[in-house]
């Protein structure tokens, strides 16, 4: 049996030793063995703790919560406290929080200081102190410069997607980091769409690990959790800050995320006409069925996406009218490219007195959407709610013609073009209008 095979075994032993004899145990079992599995026993989810393998970098891509500080805290003393002194650099976007946060926070250092070890924090000089001689200093992620000249063994990075000096500290720091026969970094951060980012968590030698906020929710408050999820759940904010998600606006795309969060809203006005818009399936894909009205305000509201996977016919014909009914709309706009007549024959079969429009596209996707995205712009249209899959289509059309976003097409996307269309560029009657006599 091998020394990893022993397992807890080896822990305990190690728990019963004064640190001298644990330096010893260290260099005989070997230090990740010991260390890792030590200072993260009882307290690390499987996701926090180092990941097997010959890896240079370790990045850590998660939602807000995720417990990043308390897995990067157990990872630095693991290297400080092995059987030589170590030298390592902390970094976060400015050094007042890589002080608050990394060495004084409730996750911090000295929080997560294992039993009998000891550590010095001196304020003043930005500087850590083990009891066997390892170091580790502060850094600003918005002083590239402050790094050149520095060497270390490991490196802690928190945050890094938002340091001001970005891609230029993380040069440094790679290169600062060259000291013993295996340096390491660890990288942890909320993502932001970075192109210098999205090419570090491409290379070889680094390894990633995902997460969300959730994902911790054994040690966060069930009211934290219910109100984030009601507040920013599905949204582009909430997907990025508690799904850490890295999410892209595409060049040139005729939506931007940022765009539809701000136009969000959780109330709706009086209305004075509701549709629904519907992009019937080619070959049993996705049957596009959004629903949207026309407010007193005269703004137009994103109410439902109520689209339908992989139905039949008869299915989604279904789903539309369930739609109607539930909304008690007034009309039905319908795409009938892809089926002609049998669209509307279809929604009739299931509801004969059913109000339908048949509209015939003479322009391309994209084309049809570019006056329905420069509404959003003008603040002509709101959604109320947060619908994910409607919002990445949307996101996905671009200026050029193409379509980028997730499926072959966008369904839904087309579904909501064809609503709005009918709301604030087709016909305008029910739009409430004051005339002086």
């Amino acid at each position: 049996m091998t020394d990893a095979d022993q397992g807890e075994p080896l822990i305990d032993l190690f728990r019963g030793l004064d640190i001298k004899d644990r330096r010893k145990f260290v260099l005989r079992h070997g230090e990740a063995l010991v260390l890792d599995r030590f200072l993260g026993a009882g307290s690390l989810r499987a996701a926090q703790q180092p990941p097997p393998g010959d890896w240079g970098i370790w990045v850590i891509l998660a939602g807000r919560g995720f417990g990043k500080t308390h897995a990067g805290a157990h990872w630095v003393h693991a290297r400080a406290l092995g059987p030589r002194p170590r030298r390592i650099a902390l970094v976060a976007p400015t050094v007042d929080v890589a002080r608050a946060v990394m060495v004084e926070g409730e996750s911090g250092l000295l929080a997560r200081l294992p039993p009998g070890e000891q550590l010095t924090w001196q304020a003043s000089a930005k500087r850590l102190r083990w009891g066997n001689g390892s170091e580790a200093r502060l850094y600003s992620g918005a002083e590239p410069d402050a790094l050149r000249g520095g060497q270390f063994d490991y490196a802690w990075g928190d945050e890094f997607a938002h340091w001001a000096g970005g891609e230029d500290t993380l040069m440094n720091l790679r290169m600062a980091t060259r000291l013993g026969a295996a340096p390491q970094l660890l990288l942890t951060t909320t993502p932001l769409p970075l192109a210098w980012l999205k090419a570090l968590i491409a290379e070889p030698d680094v390894v990633v690990t995902r997460g969300t906020t959730a994902d911790n929710k054994a040690n966060l408050p069930r009211t934290y959790l219910a109100r984030m999820e009601r507040r920013f759940g599905g949204t582009a904010t909430g997907r990025q800050e508690l799904a850490g998600e890295i999410l892209d606006d595409l060049d040139g795309a005729l939506w931007g995320r940022a765009l539809i969060d701000r136009q969000r809203v959780a109330q709706v006005p009086a209305t004075v006409r509701i549709v629904v818009g519907v992009d019937p399936p080619a070959a049993g894909g996705t049957c596009g069925i959004v629903t949207a009205a026309l407010g007193v305000d005269g703004r137009a509201y994103v109410l439902e996406d109520a689209s339908v996977t992989g139905q039949r016919p008869e299915q989604w014909a279904r789903a539309v009218v369930k739609a109607v009914d539930r909304w008690q709309a007034d009309r039905v706009i319908a795409e009938v490219n892809q089926g002609g007549a049998m669209v509307t024959a279809m929604l009739k079969s299931v509801d004969a007195a059913l109000p339908v429009l048949a509209v015939r596209a003479s322009r391309g996707k994209v084309a049809r959407a570019e006056p329905v995205a420069a509404l959003y712009g003008e603040g002509r249209v709101a959604h109320a709610g947060v619908f994910p899959a409607l919002e990445d289509q949307l996101c996905g059309l671009l200026a050029d013609g193409r379509y980028a976003g997730p499926g072959p097409s966008p369904d839904r996307a087309d579904a909501c073009v064809w609503a709005l269309t009918a709301l604030l560029l087709g016909d305008r009657a029910g739009l409430p209008a004051i005339r002086n006599l």
